[in-house]
């Protein structure tokens, strides 16, 4: 009994001494949290990277309809709607939908659609979410901004689709909104 005994004990000392295995049960483990991690934070980088761009189109828009005098053509503003398009680069700019409305805020802050134009897809056209005549939500601050003035409202907005669907398994809807006051006062009428 006692050499079994002791047997047991020498075999207890050999495994406390080797490690021969250890680094790679270790790393077997630890694997497919280090793969999830990374395809997440590319996923995630990607993400944020399109919603950068979704915000640099809906900027570029307003920002070049708010800069015509008081009046800018349909064909005028078709080409911005295209070239603000180009903006999604290395994305697919395919779903691409971008809105441009001009607002009449009243004094009291009510803001009113005077008109609105929409480009989904390569289809520029006048069937927007917004007829004119009705009324807008627009935040309490910038109701004070454009008290009394004309506001450009440019949107922008795109679906994400994850690249491998481990970590994100939906299409991701991004949105972005700017408003812009016309440079030169007054409205800008599309012709």
């Amino acid at each position: 009994m006692r050499m079994a005994w002791h047997g047991l004990v020498q075999r207890l000392r050999l495994l406390r001494v080797a490690e021969a295995g250890t680094a790679a049960v270790e790393f077997a483990l630890i694997l497919p949290i280090m793969l999830l991690v990374y395809i997440g934070s590319v996923e995630a980088s990607a993400v944020i990277s399109m919603d950068r761009r979704v915000q640099s189109v809906a900027g570029t828009l307003g920002d070049l309809v708010a800069r015509a005098d008081t009046n800018i053509s349909a064909a005028t503003l078709a080409d911005y709607f295209r070239a603000a398009g180009g903006i999604m680069t290395p994305y697919p700019a395919d779903g691409l939908g971008q809105v441009v409305t001009q607002l009449e805020v009243d004094d009291d802050g009510t803001a009113t659609v005077v008109w609105s134009r929409q480009y989904v897809d390569g289809d520029y056209g006048v069937g927007t979410d917004y007829l004119p005549g009705d009324t807008y939500e627009l935040a309490e601050a910038m109701q004070t901004i454009a008290a009394g003035n004309f506001l450009i409202v440019a949107e922008a907005t795109n679906t994400y689709l994850p690249m491998y669907g481990f970590a994100f398994d939906q299409p991701i809807r991004l949105y972005r909104e700017n408003f812009f006051m016309p440079r030169f006062g007054g409205s800008i009428s599309v012709n």
